[in-house]
């Protein structure tokens, strides 16, 4: 599907996983936005990330409530508002098409969100601008930093974080420690699953860093370390654990 998404002043496409009997005359569900990463398309949480099959059989073994979700296209805006007004269309755009066409919640209780390497990175960002919005989230290989991306990052070279060159102080006010204070200081604590894998060596030691930064602060997270790289195989592994955890702020 696609819609014209004011904010981005274009269409833009979203692929959508209804579960089995969705009804919309019936009740509404809980939704889920899963954002994908770098380069990526949304069809590969459903190509490489088997997503519709773990998501229909963890349904029909009752780990997890009949949901709907919801993957946009990111390209490789990194979900911030700078080559695009993408975090505006997010909220502005997406959140009311999907709650105008489908039969989901529209309050907090049933809304939560996640996302994969650069995914992680707008997940995270939402969640902590946003706390009123999601009850749960999920982080799989986040490119989170708790400083500036590693020389390798694809967040230097993708033209978002400065005009023509990487811009330090444009990151810095988008990461995720510029929100931290603010985030702490409402009353909403999302719980977040956060994992990745031991060969993905940064990543791993950054998102076991955000993991215990939430939980000294007292905020509820789960953290999963698995075998394997930056790759599908190892977030199509998580997703079970990823779900169950997630979804479980649903009501």
């Amino acid at each position: 599907r696609s819609f014209h998404a004011e904010g981005l002043n274009r269409d833009w496409p979203y692929v959508v996983y209804l579960p089995s009997g969705y009804r919309a005359d019936q009740n509404r569900y809980p939704v889920l936005y899963l954002l994908h990463g770098n380069n990526g398309e949304p069809m590969d949480w459903v190509t490489q990330g088997q997503l519709q099959t773990t998501v229909d059989g963890l349904i029909a073994r009752h780990e997890v409530p009949p949901v709907v979700i919801v993957m946009p296209q990111g390209g490789t805006d990194w979900y911030v508002d700078r080559k695009e007004k993408m975090e505006t269309a997010f909220f502005q755009d997406l959140l009311p098409e999907i709650e105008s066409h489908f039969a989901v919640e529209e309050g907090r209780d049933g809304r939560a969100i996640g996302g994969v390497s650069m995914g992680g990175f707008g997940a995270l960002r939402y969640t902590l601008e946003h706390p009123d919005m999601f009850c749960g989230t999920l982080l799989l290989s986040p490119a989170v930093y708790a400083s500036d991306p590693p020389p390798s990052s694809a967040a230097r070279h993708v033209g978002v974080f400065g005009d023509h060159q990487f811009d330090a102080q444009i990151w810095r006010t988008l990461n995720y420690p510029a929100l931290w204070k603010p985030y702490f200081a409402r009353p909403w604590r999302v719980p977040f699953f956060i994992a990745a894998g031991d060969d993905d060596l940064v990543i791993q030691a950054e998102a076991s860093l955000l993991y215990t930064r939430l939980r000294e602060a007292g905020n509820p997270a789960a953290l999963r370390i698995v075998d394997g790289g930056h790759v599908w195989p190892v977030w199509r592994e998580l997703l079970p654990a990823a779900l169950r955890y997630t979804l479980a702020c649903v009501h």
